[in-house]
């Protein structure tokens, strides 16, 4: 599957948030959502008001661009959560924040989305005591996330929990103190866990047509 490659930090200056692509350093005078204003590109004055596909068209790319997948599988979850009881943006959400590459990133092994990919591409975590490389992989209650017992894998986990600026942990998840670093997932994610500021109803809106 494709990867974007450009800068990163184009993407959160066209949503006017934070993404935290980059992880930690999105939190530091680095930032160019804070050094630089409008959106990028030549063009940075709109003109007239957003229309209303414009304003769902925004909530749907933002929610993509912050767990890094593409139309196609966000397609998919959709179709995932349609099928549900319940309300349908909010169990997308829900399946959104279940996926592995986020888990990773949400128990601290890794400092952003994109390196929780490559450490899982590369073999550095496993699942219930199986090796697993797939980053899409949705996790269930009661499954065990343990870095893999190798000395680079353990030592990549625990310098990225050792940094300063790591979020906390969500109420859904817990992390073990352990050798290696381990977690496990106690509950589904709820609307409430979901540190990104978007409204779903906008995108099932947009979807739905």
């Amino acid at each position: 599957m494709g990867r974007h490659t450009g800068p990163v930090c184009r993407l959160c200056r066209r949503e006017g948030l934070k993404l935290f692509l980059k992880g930690t350093r999105c939190d530091t005078p680095k930032c160019a959502v804070e050094r630089r204003e409008g959106v990028p590109g030549m063009h940075q004055f709109r003109r007239g008001k957003a229309s209303e596909y414009s304003i769902r068209l925004r909530e749907k790319q933002k929610v993509k661009r912050y767990y890094g997948v593409f139309e196609r599988q966000f397609r998919k979850y959709f179709e995932m959560a349609s099928r549900r009881p319940g309300n349908t943006g909010d169990a997308l959400m829900s399946i959104l924040e279940r996926r592995l590459d986020n888990v990773i990133t949400r128990l601290g092994f890794a400092t952003s989305r994109a390196q929780a990919r490559q450490m899982i591409g590369h073999g550095h975590v496993m699942i219930n005591g199986r090796k697993l490389d797939v980053p899409s992989y949705l996790v269930k209650p009661g499954d065990e996330i343990k870095v893999k017992e190798r000395e680079h894998s353990k030592k990549l986990a625990v310098a990225n929990l050792q940094m300063e600026g790591m979020p906390a942990v969500p109420d859904w998840l817990d992390r073990v103190t352990a050798d290696p670093p381990e977690g496990r997932v106690s509950r589904l994610p709820a609307q409430q866990d979901i540190s990104l500021p978007v409204t779903p109803q906008l995108i099932v809106e947009l979807l739905s047509r």
